[in-house]
């Protein structure tokens, strides 16, 4: 690898975009490859589309020259390293649909020279770089490990984390071969703090999937807990929060109207579908997927029946969603149970609107809402925490409005001021 490598990331979106931030600020001549124009003309024009990177740090850096993007895939052809950052969503039936890595590979493919690095950040199933990315990548006639260098270093991107970012959250790293590895850690270590090496591709997959499987399951196991309190009339919370007092061999998690983002909701469905493959049922996935994936119901059940105990049913009453990002004070919506939550509602006819200050537009199938105010609060039946922006004033939404639905605990220093009007999860 040349002594400043030139580095192509291949999608510019909540990861290839901040990567790209690190990478050129550490001095590389760093291109954002993207077919979505829009993105395109915005980071050469220096305006931020994600909350993460300022506007002011990449107008900096494009005015340097270190970064620039583009929807032309020659620029591939002159990169000493490519950076493979796209979505990896599940297909209908829940299984991995990697048909985005695959565009990319087939791009790279095109453009593939001799030590070149190309390093798969995208998450995927144990064994997919080795079984799939290399043989693809290899038809070429070049081999990893001696003609070109291939890797897999798992994306940990946390959006709106204020502490952990790009640079000193720990990256993990595993390459086909010794050779791959060594040649990924010499670009990586430039820009990141801290580099764990794993002996191999498929184990910096398994990382990545066990650490979002942890929260799954343990998310799932917290919302079951919160329906048993239900069933024994007992605040979840309270028992939350006294367990968490125990200093050792406990980790609190919390319940909710369900996962949301682009990881927790979608990885552990590719290690089971991996592990399906294998004749192996992965019990605690499936059964952890059941409940968190049933818990926007529970949360329109909990509405339903807080609205009846005023006397109205679903069917016609004004309700307002609170929050529609996937977690509190970011845009991001992807498999945000808020649009679960909504459109549970409108089956059952419900007159549903939502307020959120960081998602200004929503579409939900082919339905566009826009974020009303909270002075309106008013107008409404009911209104449901689903999401719980740290700027919201709730104790002017419990004191203007009729009924509250909270699956957040964000109203638990005002129940006892307002114990008919709040309902908790």
């Amino acid at each position: 690898m040349a002594e400043e490598p030139s580095v192509v990331v291949i999608g510019g979106g909540y990861v290839g975009l901040p990567f790209a931030v690190e990478a050129s600020t550490a001095g590389f001549d760093t291109v954002v490859l993207d077919l979505v124009l829009d993105k395109v003309c915005k980071i050469n024009k220096g305006e931020s589309y994600i909350k993460d990177v300022s506007d002011e740090i990449l107008v900096k850096l494009v005015k340097s020259g270190k970064l620039r993007a583009t929807t032309d895939l020659k620029a591939l052809a002159t990169a000493n390293a490519v950076i493979i950052c796209v979505p990896t969503p599940l297909n209908k039936s829940k299984d991995p649909d990697v048909s985005m890595i695959m565009a990319a590979a087939d791009a790279v493919l095109s453009y593939l020279h001799a030590g070149q690095l190309i390093v798969l950040e995208s998450t995927t199933y144990p064994g997919f770089t080795r079984e799939v990315l290399k043989p693809h990548l290899e038809s070429t006639g070049m081999e990893a490990g001696e003609d070109f260098f291939l890797a897999f270093s798992p994306e940990r991107v946390d959006p709106g984390n204020p502490v952990y970012r790009t640079k000193n959250t720990p990256k993990v790293l595993g390459g086909i071969t010794p050779a791959c590895s060594e040649r990924a850690r010499a670009l990586y270590s430039r820009f990141i703090d801290d580099i764990v090496q794993v002996s191999s591709c498929d184990a910096a997959e398994m990382v990545k999937l066990l650490e979002n499987t942890f929260r799954a399951v343990n998310i799932g196991l917290v919302n079951e807990v919160a329906l048993m309190c239900k069933k024994l009339k007992l605040d979840t919370w309270e028992v939350i929060d006294a367990a968490a007092s125990k200093p050792f061999g406990f980790m609190p998690f919390y319940p909710g109207p369900g996962l949301g983002g682009h990881c927790i909701p979608v990885d552990p469905h590719y290690l089971s579908w991996k592990l399906k493959t294998l004749k192996y049922n992965a019990r605690f996935i499936e059964l952890a997927g059941v409940i968190n994936s049933g818990m926007p119901e529970v949360t329109v059940q909990l509405v339903a029946d807080a609205l009846n105990s005023h006397g109205k049913p679903v069917n016609g009453s004004e309700i307002l969603v609170i929050g529609v990002a996937y977690k509190p004070d970011i845009d991001d919506v992807r498999e945000s149970p808020a649009l679960d939550v909504i459109e549970l509602l409108r089956q059952r006819d419900g007159c549903v609107s939502y307020h959120d200050p960081h998602v200004p537009r929503l579409s939900i199938d082919n339905m566009e809402y826009r974020s009303v105010p909270l002075s309106q609060l008013q107008n409404f039946d009911c209104v449901v925490i689903v999401t719980d922006h740290k700027s919201i004033d709730y104790a002017r939404l419990c004191r203007d409005s009729k009924l509250v639905v909270d699956t957040r605990n964000a109203t638990r220093e005002l129940r006892h001021e307002f114990p008919d009007k709040i309902v908790a999860l």
